[in-house]
């Protein structure tokens, strides 16, 4: 076989005994596109920080082209030919796309030795159309769509010369229309040449776009197949290590009163852009409702008003008959509120602080856990810890280990362990399986419509269209901060049709938007 790109026996043990990768042999064919998929923890990231010089193997062998190297930087790796395209990215969003593309490469005029910005426009332009990757070079990138900062990214990694690109789950915040858009071009960078590793959780892509996948667990790699020869639940199954239920079982959902009312809300950013213009919904007893749009349109920070963590312009929150507009988060929390942060690495979870204290964050005021004094009666806490993580499978060795130590997966079920125990009847979840694994999807999925079949009103923003549908009874469509399409029932529409919806292409008119409100 022609091999671009070859690992021999690759293992990597950290300082702490954690053991990242196993004797990884994988094998990457010149001009393929390889899907590579596996559970948090299961060592894809470290196998590909140690392809591209982020991190040094602790044994094992890198062969590129057939020849052995070793890259001691990313500088090196992209000097021999290897970029990467992270899943966050690593742009500037107050410099243009073209000054982003030459970020430390800039050319400069031969006289004054002044950063040249037309030349920077003119290789944006360029690269942009040899590659059919069309991007605004001038425009700012905080005012371009994601898609565009996601073609951003590949255009930097070929303009340092990439020849093979490892792309970090690249759809998660695209539509479906921008996913077949992207998968268009990387099929014409593969014509080019191109070898391409692609990084995803969507089994369903993997089957679109990639030539064969290889399967990782638990640091080893399990299998290599052609993507034609095999399906999704043999894949999920070796991802897991288990059979896996692909498809949710899921009750006809039984609506009742109207617990959170939501009315004209309206935001500006700190870049005077208006994030929310005018919103306004009802959330009812018993009902998962939707929200779905391309990231930037409003969703977080509808999000952070809900939960105390940013305060709107004009508009009210009620909540159970009770004005909560700007409130603190602790007076929202008493009010019944929980919330599932969309980011578990920054507010969702004190990374540095021990599982038991996160788990008991919310409720250490509460006279079963302190004392009138304000001791921590510890012994009521380590229970009710123990018993959050046994309930909810949280993977560890003792609740008393730091969150830090845990896999993404197992962070997100302690966020969602506390979040689900609060005793509240309205959640407000947001992204609640991004960067999860199928495993701990199933498990998280199955725990929503748990909590709604209990008469919990739940609010679901999620950038992943095949999760809102799934678990979902009714959607709303968000464009640019408005409210663009209002879905009684999630089934009356297509992942297509969404689509159009979140790009701003079709809009519903006033008086079918207005349903969402509830009101007779």
């Amino acid at each position: 076989m022609d091999y671009i790109l070859k690992t021999g026996n690759i293992s990597k043990i950290y300082p702490n005994g954690t053991i990242a990768n196993r004797n990884v042999s994988l094998e990457v064919k010149q001009g393929e596109i390889l899907g590579l998929v596996g559970e948090n923890g299961a060592g894809k990231s470290t196998l590909m920080k140690i392809l591209y010089g982020e991190e040094a193997p602790s044994s094992g062998e890198i062969y590129l082209n057939g020849q052995q190297v070793s890259f001691s930087s990313s500088l090196e790796a992209i000097r021999a030919g290897i970029g990467i395209v992270h899943q966050h990215f690593m742009l500037v969003p107050s410099l243009s796309l073209a000054e982003n593309l030459v970020l430390g490469h800039e050319p400069v005029k031969e006289r004054t030795r002044f950063f040249d910005f037309n030349t920077a426009v003119k290789i944006t332009e360029e690269l942009s159309k040899k590659y059919n990757l069309p991007v605004y070079a001038k425009a700012r990138v905080v005012d371009v769509s994601v898609s565009m900062r996601q073609k951003l990214e590949i255009l930097k990694a070929l303009y340092r010369g990439a020849k093979i690109l490892i792309l970090d789950e690249p759809t998660a915040v695209l539509t479906p229309q921008e996913t077949d858009e992207l998968f268009v071009e990387l099929k014409a960078l593969q014509q080019h040449g191109h070898t391409i590793i692609f990084i995803s959780h969507k089994l369903n892509e993997i089957f679109k776009l990639c030539d064969r996948v290889s399967v990782m667990r638990d640091g080893r790699l399990i299998a290599t197949h052609v993507v034609a020869d095999v399906n999704s639940q043999t894949i999920s199954n070796e991802m897991v290590g288990r059979e896996v239920q692909l498809h949710l079982k899921k009750e006809q959902a039984h609506p009742g009163e109207v617990v959170l009312k939501v009315r004209d809300l309206s935001f500006v950013d700190d870049f005077g852009i208006k994030m929310l213009n005018h919103v306004s919904f009802s959330l009812r007893k018993g009902e998962v409702l939707g929200v779905v749009g391309v990231d930037g349109n409003g969703q977080s920070e509808l999000v952070q008003i809900l939960t105390g963590s940013a305060a709107t312009l004009t508009g009210s929150v009620e909540a159970f008959g009770k004005n909560i507009t700007n409130s603190s988060q602790r007076a929202i929390r008493r009010t019944g509120i929980a919330h599932i942060a969309e980011d578990r690495m920054t507010t969702g979870a004190a990374l540095s602080a021990s599982i038991e204290d996160n788990l008991i964050a919310d409720r250490y005021l509460d006279s079963s856990y302190s004392t009138k004094t304000g001791f921590l009666k510890r012994e009521a806490l380590a229970a009710a810890s123990k018993e959050i993580v046994r309930s909810f499978d949280i993977r560890c060795g003792s609740p008393r280990q730091p969150v830090s130590s845990l896999s993404g997966g197992n962070i997100q079920k302690v966020v969602i362990g506390r979040e689900f125990t609060a005793k509240a009847d309205i959640l407000v979840i947001a992204q609640p399986t991004r960067g999860v694994d199928i495993g701990a999807i199933e498990f998280i999925h199955q725990r929503i419509l748990e909590m709604r079949s209990k008469g919990k009103a739940i609010l679901l923003v999620s950038s992943d269209l095949q999760e809102v549908m799934t678990i979902s009874d009714s959607l709303i469509v968000m464009n640019a901060g408005r409210i663009s399409a209002y879905f009684e029932h999630a089934e009356e529409t297509t992942d297509k049709e969404l689509g159009l919806y979140m790009l701003g292409l079709k809009t519903q008119t006033s008086e079918e938007i207005r349903r969402a409100l509830h009101e007779a």
